[in-house]
Protein backbone atom coordinates (compact mmCIF):
# COMPACT_ATOMS: atom_id res chain seq x y z
CA UNK A 1 0.00 0.00 0.00
CA UNK A 2 2.93 2.52 -0.26
CA UNK A 3 2.07 5.90 -1.92
CA UNK A 4 -1.22 4.58 -1.98
CA UNK A 5 -4.16 6.97 -0.13
CA UNK A 6 -7.50 6.39 1.15
CA UNK A 7 -9.77 9.84 1.17
CA UNK A 8 -12.31 9.76 3.90
CA UNK A 9 -14.62 12.28 4.58
CA UNK A 10 -16.49 13.19 7.49
CA UNK A 11 -13.53 11.55 9.12
CA UNK A 12 -13.59 13.37 12.22
CA UNK A 13 -15.69 10.61 14.73
CA UNK A 14 -18.29 7.81 14.18
CA UNK A 15 -18.70 5.31 11.23
CA UNK A 16 -15.51 7.45 9.21
CA UNK A 17 -12.88 7.48 11.83
CA UNK A 18 -13.39 4.17 12.20
CA UNK A 19 -13.28 3.48 8.56
CA UNK A 20 -9.25 5.59 8.43
CA UNK A 21 -8.42 3.00 11.42
CA UNK A 22 -9.13 0.18 9.26
CA UNK A 23 -7.66 1.60 5.64
CA UNK A 24 -4.36 2.73 8.06
CA UNK A 25 -3.95 -0.69 9.93
CA UNK A 26 -3.95 -2.31 6.04
CA UNK A 27 -0.79 0.03 5.05
CA UNK A 28 -2.97 2.62 3.14
CA UNK A 29 -1.90 6.45 4.09
CA UNK A 30 -4.76 9.03 5.12
CA UNK A 31 -6.15 11.63 4.24
CA UNK A 32 -8.94 13.04 6.44
CA UNK A 33 -11.61 15.54 5.65
CA UNK A 34 -14.56 17.42 7.85
CA UNK A 35 -15.26 20.14 9.06
CA UNK A 36 -13.31 20.78 12.29
CA UNK A 37 -9.42 21.19 11.67
CA UNK A 38 -8.39 20.77 15.65
CA UNK A 39 -9.60 17.31 15.18
CA UNK A 40 -8.71 16.83 12.34
CA UNK A 41 -4.93 17.61 13.14
CA UNK A 42 -5.01 15.77 16.23
CA UNK A 43 -6.39 12.86 14.68
CA UNK A 44 -4.33 12.78 12.19
CA UNK A 45 -1.58 12.45 14.39
CA UNK A 46 -2.98 10.08 16.29
CA UNK A 47 -3.40 7.83 13.33
CA UNK A 48 0.12 8.18 12.09
CA UNK A 49 1.67 7.62 14.91
CA UNK A 50 -0.05 4.35 15.83
CA UNK A 51 -0.01 2.85 12.63
CA UNK A 52 3.21 4.35 11.18
CA UNK A 53 1.83 5.59 8.43
CA UNK A 54 1.35 9.00 5.92
CA UNK A 55 -1.38 11.10 6.95
CA UNK A 56 -2.73 14.69 6.31
CA UNK A 57 -5.90 16.51 6.65
CA UNK A 58 -8.33 19.51 4.93
CA UNK A 59 -10.53 21.09 6.34
CA UNK A 60 -13.85 21.33 4.40
CA UNK A 61 -17.88 21.95 4.18
CA UNK A 62 -19.49 19.70 1.57
CA UNK A 63 -22.24 21.95 2.02
CA UNK A 64 -19.95 24.23 -0.01
CA UNK A 65 -20.68 23.96 -3.70
CA UNK A 66 -16.43 24.49 -4.33
CA UNK A 67 -15.53 21.84 -1.51
CA UNK A 68 -15.42 18.76 -3.56
CA UNK A 69 -12.75 20.73 -6.50
CA UNK A 70 -10.82 21.86 -2.95
CA UNK A 71 -10.07 18.64 -2.00
CA UNK A 72 -9.51 17.19 -5.01
CA UNK A 73 -6.93 19.69 -5.91
CA UNK A 74 -5.59 19.37 -2.92
CA UNK A 75 -4.89 15.78 -3.10
CA UNK A 76 -3.17 16.74 -6.81
CA UNK A 77 -1.07 19.62 -5.54
CA UNK A 78 0.44 16.88 -2.80
CA UNK A 79 0.45 14.08 -5.05
CA UNK A 80 -1.11 11.93 -3.12
CA UNK A 81 -2.45 8.54 -5.27
CA UNK A 82 -5.87 8.17 -3.72
CA UNK A 83 -6.83 4.47 -4.24
CA UNK A 84 -9.56 4.28 -2.42
CA UNK A 85 -12.37 7.40 -1.85
CA UNK A 86 -15.05 6.74 1.29
CA UNK A 87 -18.04 9.17 0.80
CA UNK A 88 -19.18 9.00 4.13
CA UNK A 89 -20.10 12.93 5.44
CA UNK A 90 -23.57 13.11 6.60
CA UNK A 91 -26.19 14.48 9.01
CA UNK A 92 -30.15 14.31 9.03
CA UNK A 93 -32.53 17.61 9.53
CA UNK A 94 -34.48 17.75 12.76
CA UNK A 95 -37.69 19.91 11.65
CA UNK A 96 -40.09 18.88 9.65
CA UNK A 97 -40.13 19.20 6.10
CA UNK A 98 -42.63 21.69 4.86
CA UNK A 99 -41.05 24.16 7.72
CA UNK A 100 -37.30 23.70 6.64
CA UNK A 101 -36.34 26.35 4.41
CA UNK A 102 -35.24 25.08 1.20
CA UNK A 103 -31.73 26.78 1.64
CA UNK A 104 -31.39 24.20 4.30
CA UNK A 105 -32.74 21.10 1.75
CA UNK A 106 -30.22 22.48 -0.82
CA UNK A 107 -27.33 21.87 1.32
CA UNK A 108 -28.23 19.02 2.66
CA UNK A 109 -28.64 17.51 -0.47
CA UNK A 110 -25.34 18.73 -1.37
CA UNK A 111 -23.26 16.98 1.41
CA UNK A 112 -25.07 13.43 0.72
CA UNK A 113 -25.36 13.97 -2.64
CA UNK A 114 -24.01 16.43 -4.97
CA UNK A 115 -21.12 16.33 -3.07
CA UNK A 116 -20.96 12.68 -3.49
CA UNK A 117 -20.81 12.57 -6.99
CA UNK A 118 -18.49 15.67 -7.39
CA UNK A 119 -15.85 13.92 -5.93
CA UNK A 120 -16.35 10.40 -7.74
CA UNK A 121 -15.98 12.46 -11.16
CA UNK A 122 -12.88 14.18 -9.83
CA UNK A 123 -11.11 11.49 -9.25
CA UNK A 124 -12.64 8.93 -11.24
CA UNK A 125 -10.34 10.00 -13.87
CA UNK A 126 -7.16 9.34 -12.13
CA UNK A 127 -8.26 6.16 -11.28
CA UNK A 128 -9.33 4.94 -14.57
CA UNK A 129 -5.72 6.21 -15.89
CA UNK A 130 -4.22 3.88 -13.37
CA UNK A 131 -6.74 0.86 -13.77
CA UNK A 132 -7.00 0.58 -10.19
CA UNK A 133 -9.67 2.54 -7.61
CA UNK A 134 -12.07 1.68 -4.41
CA UNK A 135 -14.84 4.30 -3.94
CA UNK A 136 -17.00 3.05 -1.14
CA UNK A 137 -20.37 5.33 -0.43
CA UNK A 138 -21.77 5.41 3.16
CA UNK A 139 -25.54 4.91 2.38
CA UNK A 140 -28.14 3.30 4.31
CA UNK A 141 -30.73 0.62 5.59
CA UNK A 142 -33.38 3.58 4.90
CA UNK A 143 -32.54 3.01 1.45
CA UNK A 144 -34.67 0.25 1.26
CA UNK A 145 -37.41 0.80 3.97
CA UNK A 146 -41.11 2.74 3.72
CA UNK A 147 -40.62 6.49 3.84
CA UNK A 148 -39.85 8.07 7.32
CA UNK A 149 -42.12 10.55 8.79
CA UNK A 150 -38.79 12.15 9.73
CA UNK A 151 -36.01 12.92 7.78
CA UNK A 152 -38.08 13.13 4.63
CA UNK A 153 -35.08 13.85 1.86
CA UNK A 154 -32.54 11.18 4.04
CA UNK A 155 -34.29 7.73 2.85
CA UNK A 156 -35.08 8.74 -0.95
CA UNK A 157 -31.28 10.67 -1.20
CA UNK A 158 -29.99 7.39 -0.24
CA UNK A 159 -31.67 4.89 -2.74
CA UNK A 160 -30.55 7.59 -5.28
CA UNK A 161 -26.73 6.94 -3.80
CA UNK A 162 -27.29 2.99 -4.38
CA UNK A 163 -28.60 3.70 -7.98
CA UNK A 164 -25.07 5.87 -8.54
CA UNK A 165 -23.36 3.47 -7.31
CA UNK A 166 -24.68 0.83 -9.27
CA UNK A 167 -24.51 2.83 -11.89
CA UNK A 168 -20.63 3.73 -11.24
CA UNK A 169 -20.00 -0.73 -11.42
CA UNK A 170 -22.06 -0.66 -15.10
CA UNK A 171 -19.41 2.03 -16.40
CA UNK A 172 -16.44 1.38 -14.67
CA UNK A 173 -15.68 -2.08 -12.92
CA UNK A 174 -14.45 -3.38 -15.78
CA UNK A 175 -11.74 -1.20 -16.33
CA UNK A 176 -10.33 -1.44 -12.79
CA UNK A 177 -12.60 0.36 -11.04
CA UNK A 178 -15.40 -0.59 -7.99
CA UNK A 179 -17.62 1.47 -5.82
CA UNK A 180 -19.28 -0.40 -2.86
CA UNK A 181 -22.70 1.17 -1.26
CA UNK A 182 -22.86 0.51 2.49
CA UNK A 183 -26.09 0.37 3.90
CA UNK A 184 -25.91 0.11 7.70
CA UNK A 185 -28.44 0.03 10.07
CA UNK A 186 -28.50 2.09 13.54
CA UNK A 187 -25.34 2.67 14.31
CA UNK A 188 -23.99 4.44 17.55
CA UNK A 189 -22.54 7.89 16.75
CA UNK A 190 -22.66 11.23 17.31
CA UNK A 191 -25.20 11.45 13.81
CA UNK A 192 -28.13 11.47 15.87
CA UNK A 193 -27.42 13.64 18.67
CA UNK A 194 -26.20 16.09 15.83
CA UNK A 195 -29.28 15.54 14.17
CA UNK A 196 -31.92 16.64 16.45
CA UNK A 197 -33.26 12.67 16.60
CA UNK A 198 -31.50 11.06 19.45
CA UNK A 199 -34.59 10.65 20.88
CA UNK A 200 -36.25 8.13 18.84
CA UNK A 201 -32.64 6.86 18.69
CA UNK A 202 -33.10 5.97 22.07
CA UNK A 203 -36.17 4.47 21.64
CA UNK A 204 -34.72 1.64 19.26
CA UNK A 205 -34.08 -1.96 20.57
CA UNK A 206 -30.96 -2.44 21.72
CA UNK A 207 -30.38 -5.29 19.28
CA UNK A 208 -30.82 -3.04 16.55
CA UNK A 209 -27.84 -0.71 17.60
CA UNK A 210 -24.62 -1.60 15.28
CA UNK A 211 -21.16 -0.74 16.75
CA UNK A 212 -19.24 1.74 14.26
CA UNK A 213 -16.28 -0.07 14.17
CA UNK A 214 -17.99 -3.27 13.48
CA UNK A 215 -19.50 -1.46 10.59
CA UNK A 216 -16.33 0.12 9.11
CA UNK A 217 -15.26 -3.46 9.47
CA UNK A 218 -17.51 -4.95 6.94
CA UNK A 219 -17.53 -2.21 5.07
CA UNK A 220 -13.61 -1.94 4.54
CA UNK A 221 -13.39 -5.80 3.67
CA UNK A 222 -16.63 -5.41 1.35
CA UNK A 223 -14.81 -2.47 -0.22
CA UNK A 224 -10.99 -3.77 -1.11
CA UNK A 225 -13.19 -6.75 -2.30
CA UNK A 226 -15.26 -4.85 -4.88
CA UNK A 227 -18.40 -5.87 -3.58
CA UNK A 228 -21.50 -4.38 -4.77
CA UNK A 229 -23.43 -3.72 -1.52
CA UNK A 230 -22.04 -4.24 1.70
CA UNK A 231 -25.46 -4.42 4.60
CA UNK A 232 -23.60 -4.84 8.20
CA UNK A 233 -24.54 -7.55 10.39
CA UNK A 234 -26.60 -10.91 9.78
CA UNK A 235 -29.59 -8.69 11.52
CA UNK A 236 -30.27 -5.99 9.11
CA UNK A 237 -28.76 -8.58 6.17
CA UNK A 238 -32.25 -10.34 7.30
CA UNK A 239 -34.43 -7.25 7.76
CA UNK A 240 -33.51 -6.09 4.11
CA UNK A 241 -34.64 -9.50 3.20
CA UNK A 242 -37.89 -9.29 4.90
CA UNK A 243 -38.34 -5.56 3.22
CA UNK A 244 -37.72 -7.04 -0.13
CA UNK A 245 -40.13 -10.40 0.32
CA UNK A 246 -42.18 -9.73 3.05
CA UNK A 247 -42.94 -6.00 3.22
CA UNK A 248 -46.10 -6.63 5.21
CA UNK A 249 -44.15 -7.79 8.32
CA UNK A 250 -42.00 -4.70 8.12
CA UNK A 251 -44.99 -2.21 8.16
CA UNK A 252 -46.17 -4.48 11.35
CA UNK A 253 -42.88 -3.89 13.09
CA UNK A 254 -41.54 -0.80 11.74
CA UNK A 255 -42.48 1.28 14.57
CA UNK A 256 -41.28 -0.88 17.08
CA UNK A 257 -38.20 -1.33 15.11
CA UNK A 258 -37.38 2.56 14.51
CA UNK A 259 -38.24 4.27 17.56
CA UNK A 260 -41.32 5.71 16.05
CA UNK A 261 -39.99 6.92 12.88
CA UNK A 262 -43.05 5.92 11.07
CA UNK A 263 -45.43 7.41 13.41
CA UNK A 264 -47.68 9.88 11.46
CA UNK A 265 -47.31 13.20 12.58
Amino acid sequence: MENQYALITGASSGIGLQIAHQLAQKGFGIILTARREDRLRDLSVEIAEKYNVKTDFIPSDLAEPNAPHEIYSFCKEKNYDVEVLVNNAGYGIESQFHKTPMEVEEKFIRVLGTSVIALCKAFIPDMLEKKSGKIMIISSVASFTPPSSIQVLYGPIKTFMNRFSDALNVNYKYRGVSSTAVCPGYVVTEFHTASGVQDQMDAVPAFMKLDAKNVATEAVEATLNSKSYCIPSKRYKFLVFLIKYAPWLINLLSNTLSGGRYKKR
